[in-house]
C-alpha cells in the first residue's frame, strides 16, 4: 500500500514539473529575478541565442526552460509597455484636469464681466431715459492707475506700498475683469493648443493676457520669466539697480529696460520699473511689475536721446502650482508705447495688443514650454547639438540683426554722411568686437569694423508670411552668391577678400539643413549650403561652398500680428559653438492698418520707401468706416552686414548700398507677384477647381438671397463650421439672425455703398452661430455677385475672417 502512495506521489510529481515545463507557471526565486532584470537592462528582447546563454552563465536559471524565460521577457516587456501607458495616461489627466479648472475660471471670469456689461448698459440706459439731452458718453473703459513718482520711491515704506498697489491691480486683470478682454482672433483654445490669449478691446495703452499650463516647478518659471532677454527678442538689456526684501519673503527690485526698435524709422523704448515678486496665501507665486514715472526717474544714461520713455502699467506673472506637478501660468502685458513720437503710418504697430501678444505675451508662454519639454527630453535636434545650444544661436542671429538694425552710438555705430535723400542707410561700426559666447580668445576684432546697409519700407497687400516663405525657398530670386561669398571669406581669419576674391561659379542651388525647430514650429533653425566651384584651373575641383546658419520665423499664415523674419549669417562648415556672427536679413510686420482711410498716400502703390518725408505729431483721428478703400499693409525693414578693412570702407560702402537696392528692386518685384489682387484668380483655374478652391477656403464665405427676408443660399465648409449647420437647414437662416443689432446697424449703414461700389469692408465684430455661440471675427468683406446672363445682382457675399468661437 505504502509502495502504491509513493508511486503515486511520484506520478503527481511528474505531473507537476511537466506542468510547469509547459510554460504555465513557474516561481522564481528574487536571486533569479535580479539576474533576469540585469539582462532586462541591457537587452529587454533577448535572441535565442543570448537566452540560451544567460542559462549556462547563470547557474542558478540553469532548472529553468529557455521557453519559459522567453515568456518571462515577454511578461516584463508587456508590464512595462503597461507601466508607461498607465504613467502617460496619469500625466495626460493631470493635465487635463487642470486646464479643466483653468477653463472653468475663465468661463466664471467670463460670466462676471457678462454681468458687469449688463450693468453698465443699464445704467446707461437709465441715464439715456432720464437725461434725454445729454451728450453721447463714451463706453470705452479709462484706465484710472495712480501714476507714482519718483518720491513714492524714498523709502522702502513707499515702494512696499506702490508694489502692494501694483500687486492688487495685475490680479485683478490676470483673473478679474479689470480689463475688458476679447479672444485673441485666430487663436482657438482647445486640446492642442498652447494656451487661452486675449487682447484688449478698449483701455488705455495695449494689454494682451496668456493663460496655459506648463509641466515646470513655480520658481523655475518665474526665474525663467524674470530673465527677459533670454525669452523677449526685442529686449536689448534688463538691469536690476536696486533690491532689498519685502514682507511675506517677498523682494522688490527697482529695474532699468531697454527694448530695441523694430525698424528703423522710430526711436527705442525704455524703461523704468517696480518689480514685485511675492508669494499669495495659497502658494502662488506672483511676479508683477509697473512703470515708476516722474522727471528724471530712472538712470540718465549717455545715449537716453536715442530712447523714448514708455510706461508699464500693472504687468506681470501669476504662477500657480498643480497637484501631481506642474504649473499654471497666468500672464498679462499691458503698456503705454508712447505712439505719438513715432510717424503716423507706423502708429498701429504701437497701437496693437495683437503685436503686444504675439511678441511678448504669447512668446513668455511658449518660450517656458519650450524649456520645460527639453528638460523632459521631449525635443530632438539635428547636427548632435544640443536644444540650449541651438536656441543661443538663434538669439544671437536675433539680438546681432537688432544691433545692425537700432545702430546705437554706445555700441560703436556711427551714420555716414549722406545728403538726407538717400533710401539706403550706410552705418559703420569701427569698435564691433564679434565675441564669441564660449571662448573669448577665439573673438574677431576687424581692423575696419562693420559696414552695414539698412532700409524699411512699406509694403501693400502683401502676407508677410508667404513672402518670408519665398524669400527663404528661392534665394536665388533676390540674393547674390558672390555677395554671400565676400562675407563669408571675410570672416575667415580676417582675410578681406573684397575686390580681389577668388574667381567663384555659383550654381545658383541652395541646400537646406535643418537643425530644429520651436515646439509649435512658429521658429526654425538651419544651415544654408550655397553650392560653388572655382573658375581657376588649377583648384577647378575644389569645393568653394558658403554656409549660412539660419532661423526663419513667422511663417504661419493664420498667425494674428505675428512677425516674419528670415535672418542669416556665414558661418564656418564646420560649425563651432562659439562661432562670431554677422547677422543680415529681412523683417516684415504687419502694421493692422484701419480700413477706409481716404488720407492714406499709399493706398495706389504696392510699396512705398518711408525713410523721407515722415512726420511725428499728435495723431490724426479718422472716423471708422470713412472712404471706401482697404488695405492690408507691413513695413519691411532689411538690414545688410559686411566685415570690412579700413582701406577698402569707401568700396565697400558703394557696393553695400548697391546690393541692398538691388534687393529691394528684387523684393518688389516677388511682392507684386504674389501679392493677391482677387480671392480667386479664375483666370489660372478651370470651374471645377475654382469651386474646389472656394469650398475650402479658410475664411467663411456666405451667399444670402437679395429677397424681401435674405436668406442663406450656399456656405462653404468654414462657413458651415462657423454657423453650425449643414448645406440642408442653411437656407432656414436669415441673415438679421447672425448678427447683433451693432452689426446689423452697420451693415445697414454701408448697404447703398455695397450696392454703389459692387463691396464694402464692415470692422471687427461678433455674431451667433444658430447654437446660440458666439463668433467673434476681425474683418468681414461683403460684395455683390452678379448673374452671368444679365448682369443683374443674383445675391450678396460675406466673407468672415479669421473667426473662431468665443
Amino acid at each position: 500500500m505504502a509502495m502504491v502512495v509513493a508511486q503515486h506521489r511520484e506520478s503527481s510529481s511528474g505531473s507537476i514539473n511537466k506542468h510547469l515545463d509547459a510554460g504555465k507557471y513557474v516561481r522564481y526565486t528574487p536571486e533569479q529575478v535580479e539576474a533576469l532584470e540585469r539582462v532586462y537592462a541591457e537587452c529587454p528582447k533577448p535572441s535565442s541565442l543570448r537566452r540560451q546563454q544567460l542559462i549556462r552563465e547563470c547557474p542558478i536559471l540553469s532548472n529553468i526552460d529557455p521557453k519559459q524565460i522567453k515568456v518571462w521577457f515577454q511578461n516584463r516587456r508587456c508590464r512595462e509597455k503597461q507601466r508607461k501607458e498607465a504613467s502617460r495616461l496619469q500625466t495626460v489627466n493631470r493635465k487635463l484636469t487642470a486646464m479643466n479648472k483653468l477653463l472653468m475660471e475663465e468661463n466664471d471670469r467670463l460670466q462676471k464681466q457678462v454681468s458687469q456689461l449688463v450693468c453698465e448698459n443699464g445704467y446707461m440706459r437709465q441715464q439715456l431715459q432720464t437725461a434725454p439731452g445729454a451728450t453721447d458718453a463714451s463706453c470705452d473703459s479709462v484706465d484710472t492707475t495712480p501714476q507714482h513718482s519718483l518720491r513714492d520711491a524714498n523709502s522702502p515704506a513707499g515702494l512696499l506700498s506702490i508694489a502692494e498697489e501694483t500687486l492688487a491691480e495685475f490680479l485683478s486683470k490676470a483673473t478679474g475683469t479689470a480689463v475688458d478682454w476679447v479672444q485673441m482672433p485666430g487663436m482657438k483654445p482647445g486640446p492642442d493648443s498652447v494656451g487661452i490669449f486675449a487682447i484688449s478691446q478698449s483701455c488705455s495703452g495695449v494689454a494682451a493676457r496668456a493663460c496655459g499650463l506648463v509641466s515646470l516647478e513655480p520658481t523655475k518659471i518665474a526665474e525663467i520669466l524674470k530673465d527677459r532677454p533670454s525669452w523677449f527678442r526685442d529686449c536689448r538689456s534688463l538691469e536690476v539697480f536696486t533690491m532689498f526684501p519685502a514682507g511675506n519673503g517677498g523682494t522688490i527690485e527697482l529695474v532699468y529696460t531697454q527694448a530695441y526698435a523694430p525698424t528703423t524709422l522710430a526711436p527705442a523704448r525704455d524703461f523704468w520699473t517696480l518689480r514685485y515678486t511675492t508669494s499669495l496665501e495659497n502658494g502662488s507665486l506672483v511676479v508683477c511689475q509697473r512703470s515708476l514715472s516722474g522727471s528724471g526717474a530712472g538712470p540718465n544714461a549717455a545715449a537716453a536721446a536715442q530712447f523714448v520713455r514708455a510706461e508699464m502699467l500693472p504687468s506681470g506673472y501669476l504662477i500657480r502650482p498643480c497637484e501631481g506637478g506642474g504649473s499654471i501660468i497666468h500672464i498679462v502685458d499691458h503698456l503705454n508705447l508712447e505712439p505719438w513720437s513715432v510717424p503716423e503710418v507706423l502708429r498701429p504697430l504701437y497701437e496693437s495688443s495683437k503685436v503686444v501678444a504675439q511678441k511678448m505675451t504669447i512668446a513668455a508662454l511658449r518660450y517656458v514650454r519650450q524649456i520645460a519639454q527639453e528638460t523632459s527630453g521631449e525635443v530632438v535636434y539635428g547636427l548632435g547639438r544640443q536644444p540650449a545650444v541651438l536656441r543661443t544661436f538663434s538669439q544671437r542671429l536675433s539680438r546681432g540683426f537688432n544691433d545692425a538694425v537700432n545702430g546705437f552710438s554706445d555700441d560703436g555705430w556711427s551714420v555716414l554722411n549722406c545728403d538726407g535723400a538717400e533710401d539706403v542707410i550706410i552705418a559703420v561700426n569701427s569698435t564691433k568686437n564679434l565675441s564669441a559666447t564660449s571662448n573669448p580668445a577665439s573673438s574677431l576684432t576687424f581692423v575696419g569694423g562693420i559696414l552695414c546697409a539698412k532700409a524699411s519700407m512699406l509694403l501693400q497687400n502683401v502676407p508677410a508670411a508667404v513672402l518670408v516663405r519665398f524669400l527663404r525657398e528661392h534665394r536665388s530670386e533676390w540674393a547674390d552668391f558672390n555677395v554671400d561669398a565676400y562675407s563669408a571669406a571675410s570672416l575667415k581669419a580676417n582675410s578681406y577678400a573684397y575686390p580681389g576674391m577668388r574667381p567663384t561659379r555659383f550654381t545658383g542651388g541652395q541646400i537646406i539643413m535643418p537643425l530644429g525647430h520651436t515646439i509649435e514650429h512658429e521658429e526654425m533653425i538651419e544651415v544654408i549650403r550655397l553650392e560653388g566651384h572655382s573658375i581657376a584651373q588649377e583648384d577647378a575641383f575644389v569645393s568653394r561652398d558658403i554656409h549660412l546658419l539660419q532661423v526663419c520665423g513667422g511663417i504661419d499664415e493664420n498667425a494674428v500680428g505675428a512677425c516674419s523674419e528670415l535672418i542669416f549669417a556665414p558661418i564656418d562648415e564646420m560649425f563651432p559653438d562659439d562661432a562670431p556672427l554677422v547677422p543680415s536679413g529681412f523683417r516684415i510686420i504687419p502694421l493692422d492698418s484701419k480700413a477706409g482711410d481716404k488720407k492714406d498716400p499709399v493706398a495706389t502703390n504696392r510699396t512705398l520707401d518711408l525713410t523721407s518725408g515722415l512726420e511725428v505729431g499728435p495723431a490724426t483721428n479718422h472716423a471708422a468706416g470713412d472712404g471706401s478703400c482697404h488695405s492690408t499693409r507691413s513695413v519691411l525693414t532689411i538690414a545688410f552686414q559686411f566685415p570690412f578693412d579700413t582701406s577698402l570702407q569707401d568700396n565697400v560702402a558703394i557696393m553695400a548700398r548697391q546690393y541692398v537696392r538691388s534687393v529691394i528692386s528684387s523684393v518688389q518685384r516677388v511682392a507684386m507677384a504674389i501679392s493677391p489682387s482677387e480671392l480667386l484668380k479664375s483666370e489660372s483655374l478651370v470651374s471645377e477647381s475654382v469651386l474646389k478652391h472656394l469650398w475650402h477656403h479658410q475664411d467663411a464665405i456666405l451667399c444670402c438671397s437679395l429677397k424681401s427676408l435674405p436668406v442663406f443660399i450656399f456656405a462653404n465648409q468654414a462657413g458651415l463650421d462657423m454657423l453650425e449647420t449643414t448645406l440642408v437647414a442653411l437656407q432656414d437662416i436669415s441673415l438679421d439672425k447672425i448678427f447683433y443689432e451693432a452689426g446689423r446697424k452697420t451693415l445697414f449703414a454701408d448697404f447703398a455703398k455695397l450696392m454703389q461700389q459692387g463691396f464694402a469692408y464692415l470692422p471687427a465684430g461678433i455674431c451667433m452661430s444658430t447654437m446660440g455661440r458666439h463668433v467673434s471675427y476681425e474683418q468681414a468683406i461683403a460684395w455683390k455677385v452678379l448673374a452671368a446672363e444679365d448682369n443683374t445682382v443674383h445675391c450678396l457675399a460675406f466673407a468672415f475672417v479669421n473667426w473662431s468661437f468665443v
